[in-house]
């Protein structure tokens, strides 16, 4: 699988956002009351869409950016090669987030825009555990059998 980008963005009303983009991109991979995701090839982007949460909750507020990549090997080599240029990245974790489970993670860079590294596991049927802070925190170990979302 070859990297893709990921953009996470707050919006204030989610319906009409989803239109929107629905124009712009086409049809939804994925659709929840409080969630969308667009996937396109050309150019190749992952953008989600989900109401204002966290400090940074103003509509049109940037989320987060990430990395899709194709396995936890992949994870774990962008890991090692960041750490090897001298930039402090986070432990690896496994996360219900995002209505996926997924192992990435987080770098900040110097004006606190938070990057994840992360690749799919399988989707699942709820957000997260903490829903204000979708992609930040639910972790399981990774030799968990029955993932996180079992709760």
């Amino acid at each position: 699988m070859t990297p893709s980008v990921h953009i996470s963005l707050n919006v204030r009303d989610l319906g009409p956002s989803v239109e929107f983009y629905r124009r712009f991109f086409g049809e939804p991979a994925k659709i929840k009351p409080d969630y969308a995701k667009f996937v396109t090839k050309d150019p190749d982007i992952h953008l989600a869409l989900g109401p204002g949460r966290g400090e940074n909750s103003g509509a049109g507020a940037l989320s987060h950016l990430g990395i899709r990549v194709g396995s936890i090997d992949e994870v774990e080599r962008w890991k090692k090669d960041l750490r090897g240029r001298g930039l402090e990245v986070n432990d690896p974790d496994r996360s219900e987030c995002c209505y996926a489970l997924q192992d990435k993670f987080w770098i900040t860079d110097p004006d606190g825009n938070e990057w994840e590294i992360y690749t799919v596991l399988k989707d699942v049927e709820t957000m997260g555990a903490d829903v204000g802070a979708c992609c930040v925190e639910k972790t399981v170990a990774p030799s968990d059998e029955a993932g996180c979302c079992a709760g």
